[in-house]
């Protein structure tokens, strides 16, 4: 988890950057467009939504955020992909899509190449969570065990995206507790939050941040989330790790990217139009509901997450043979 010392190391790197801001108002694009490959409804959603209202008016005249859902999340890189390297064009996603898939699907539309890194935005945990469909008496990961074994079929478990991080924990929490789950995936996790709630599913696999508010409420429940330590959005919660699940430890970032080929400077001047917006107090108090973790990170750190984490993805793919498209 981001510690306070890293937050103030990060804000004291962003205001020595201030320095070296380009002029916005000399530079300023008259439109701007952000991709998110989910529909509304989500944290991906939502947090892109808050930063283009900062980049309005300084980045670019214009800022709109346009939504390509499908396809596990495919169709927003692929989409960003085809457009013009121009730094009017740029993609927020989950990693996922560029550490995972390009080892779990044989046949790709885009390539990691394909893509540059502009930047990390949030990071979050993933939670387990069950709704009504699964008993009061179920509270933690050793009692949905034994509910999963005892009743075969009834432990339908949604994801925001096939072959996303949630959708493996979700798969390999089921390898290693030996029961056999239905895992339902849909195109982002705002269609699925209203058949947990609603009974249909039993539970999910998805972003802390989907769930926070419905868990305090009382009409769900978060079983584990998938964090080195528990949540400080949710102290209640035990961890996976705490519950003898030690494999399922994942903190997954969120980043913007550009098309690949775009130039250096079109890179920088993004990065620093972003991190600028991130590192108001406001966009801060934002992400709290969401659960999530600001990261505001330079183009070479999120470079190199992007390696360290894809040699990561490759081994839990290979782990549980996972194939997305077999």
């Amino acid at each position: 988890m981001t510690t306070r010392r890293q937050l103030m190391q990060g804000a004291a790197a962003s205001m020595l950057g201030l320095a070296h801001l380009p002029n916005f108002a000399q530079t300023r694009l008259e439109n701007l467009r952000i991709i998110v490959g989910f529909p509304p409804g989500g944290t991906t959603d939502a947090f892109a939504r808050r930063i283009s209202e900062k980049l309005r008016g300084t980045y670019a005249n214009n800022v709109i955020v346009d939504n390509k859902p499908g396809a596990g999340g495919q169709i927003g890189v692929t989409t960003l992909k085809s457009a013009a390297a121009d730094g009017a064009h740029i993609l927020y996603s989950p990693a996922s899509m560029l550490t995972i898939y390009p080892h779990s699907y044989s046949r790709l539309s885009y390539a990691q190449s394909d893509v540059a890194p502009l930047g990390i935005g949030h990071s979050t945990d993933h939670a387990f969570v069950v709704g009504p469909a699964v008993p009061d008496s179920v509270k933690n990961i050793k009692d949905f065990v034994e509910w999963a074994k005892a009743n075969p079929g009834k432990a339908s478990i949604g994801n925001p995206a096939a072959g996303s991080m949630p959708h493996l924990l979700a798969g390999r929490l089921a390898m290693l507790g030996g029961f056999q789950i239905t895992n339902v995936p849909f195109a982002g996790s705002g269609p699925a939050i209203p058949q947990v709630m609603g009974g249909q599913l039993a539970g999910m696999s998805s972003p802390l941040g989907d769930w926070v508010q419905h868990h305090k409420s009382g009409r769900i429940r978060i079983l584990a989330t998938s964090g080195p330590d528990r949540a400080v959005f949710t102290p209640d919660v035990p961890t996976y790790r705490e519950q003898g699940f030690g494999e399922l430890l994942v903190r997954e970032w969120f980043g913007f990217f550009a098309p690949a080929g775009v130039s250096e400077a079109v890179k920088q001047n993004l990065n620093a139009a972003l991190r600028l917006a991130m590192n108001q107090q406001d966009v801060r108090d934002f992400v709290t509901p969401l659960a999530a973790n600001l990261e505001a990170s330079t183009t070479a750190e999120h470079t190199r997450r992007l390696t360290e984490d894809s040699e990561m993805a490759r081994r839990l793919v290979t782990a549980l043979g996972f194939k997305a498209d077999s």
